[in-house]
């Protein structure tokens, strides 16, 4: 602090949103208390990527709105080397963005426009941000509808207007010091022949501090010092940002991820739904329409997005083809494997034929008796009633019918009664049945002997 007599603004950073600060005011010595909430983009929205905006709010109020700057940076061409574009992936290298040479303030209640332009620094010269602001703002208090009618004095080509300036205090560190450079008096910007001396009225020290020079202040003819002070604080706080800051940061850029056909361990459902079907750039997601128009950059950024997912597209194809060219050559393995196997098992099962063939040699098998024909007629298949025969015993006993009269042997066989055998009676069959052999019907008919007398 330079004194504490002093008006001071000190920037102190918000402790919840990182991106906001707080300029809190001492004057006199006095504890500092907060005056003004200084409001930035936040850098996860969409529609903060590739610009600069900042705002100056009321501390106590958020909804009285004192001033804003917004700044949307000119882009370098792109590079049309193949040996860049190669490099980069088959994109062409991001465009870079272009220190702006103004930037404007916009200033509410009253309306007004404040354009700081930025002077580079030269071998006898500093450099230096100029602005002009008018000497009268308000309009004067008149019943007349003519009156009312005119244009603000503010924005009226007729006004002086005071002529500003920060510049750097020395090339050694980054303060700032505000002059007032002199006065405008004719349209065309001319300034008036006298020069009058430059005079301070604030100092930004630290990129965190600034001090208005009070006894300086009564010198400035100016008639909004309130508009003056909103214009200090945030044009001192914008060329802190956008021009002694990291463009990467201060503009919100994005670095287009690069694109390679490695993937990631856990697989993507999205990206093997889209490797199956044809190849088409992907939609771009919805966007909000307050949104501004595209520009080159995040065009940039779509063109890199879609090349980098083609080419995943293209290496998720190229490893399902490897996976079904690896399963189709397992799957014909497996089954050369089974058929190896199998003429192995028969091989061992001509081999064990063979060696049984050795031993017991080949045996023929005996061949089945073949079936009956029967005729088709039904009444010839079902067998013939066979008529019952009585067998009675003899009442002196079974005699063998030898001779009647045939001497010694004769005589034995008619005394002595042959003993009765069991004889087992069979069916008759059908005269058709000529598959019997002879040999079997003689062995089991009944045969009785003939006499000898007759």
């Amino acid at each position: 602090m330079l004194d504490e007599s002093l008006p001071t603004f000190r920037l102190k950073s918000n402790r919840l949103d990182k991106h906001n600060e707080t300029l809190l005011f001492s004057h006199y010595g006095s504890e500092f208390e907060p005056k003004y909430s200084l409001r930035h983009l936040d850098p996860q929205q969409h529609g903060s990527k590739n610009r600069y905006a900042a705002a100056l709010y009321d501390s106590y109020n958020s909804d009285v709105l004192y001033a804003e700057a917004l700044l949307i940076p000119e882009w370098t061409q792109p590079s049309l080397s193949a040996e860049q574009i190669r490099l980069n992936g088959g994109v062409p290298p991001a465009p870079q963005p272009i220190l702006p040479s103004e930037f404007a303030l916009q200033l509410y209640n009253p309306d007004q426009q404040v354009i700081v332009r930025h002077k580079p620094s030269k071998w006898n010269q500093s450099e230096s941000w100029d602005f002009e602001l008018p000497s009268r703002t308000f309009r004067a208090p008149s019943a007349s509808a003519l009156d009312r009618s005119q244009n603000d004095p503010s924005v009226s080509e007729n006004t002086p207007r005071v002529g500003l300036r920060w510049k750097k205090d020395s090339k050694l560190n980054k303060d700032l010091v505000c002059f007032q450079s002199g006065k405008a008096l004719n349209p065309d910007g001319t300034k008036k022949k006298h020069k009058e001396p430059d005079i301070t009225i604030a100092i930004f020290q630290g990129q965190k501090e600034v001090t208005l020079y009070e006894p300086n202040l009564i010198r400035v003819d100016i008639e909004d010092i309130k508009g003056l002070e909103v214009v200090l604080l945030l044009g001192a706080v914008v060329i802190r940002d956008v021009y002694f800051g990291e463009m990467k940061n201060t503009f919100n850029l994005t670095e287009g991820r690069k694109a390679s056909g490695s993937n990631s361990t856990s697989p993507r459902p999205v990206l093997s739904q889209v490797a199956t079907s044809p190849v088409s750039p992907p939609g771009v997601p919805a966007r909000d329409p307050r949104i501004p128009p595209t520009d080159p950059r995040s065009q940039w950024e779509l063109d890199a997005e879609t090349a980098r997912l083609k080419q995943q597209i293209e290496a998720e194809e190229r490893q399902r083809k490897k996976r079904d060219e690896a399963e189709e050559r397992r799957v014909k393995q497996m089954l050369e494997a089974e058929e190896n196997e199998a003429r192995r098992k028969q091989a061992q099962i001509d081999e064990e034929t063979e060696r049984l063939k050795r031993i017991y040699g080949d045996q023929q098998r005996p061949q089945s008796h073949p079936a009956r024909r029967y005729s088709s007629d039904p009444r010839q298949s079902q067998p013939q009633p066979q008529p019952i025969q009585h067998h009675y015993p003899a009442a002196w006993g079974s005699y063998n019918a030898g001779p009647y009269m045939s001497g010694a042997n004769a005589q034995s066989s008619f005394l002595t009664p042959v003993p009765q055998q069991n004889q087992r009676l069979k069916n008759k069959s059908s005269i058709f049945s000529f598959g019997r052999r002879r040999s079997e019907e003689d062995g089991a008919k009944l045969s009785k002997k003939r006499s000898a007398v007759f």
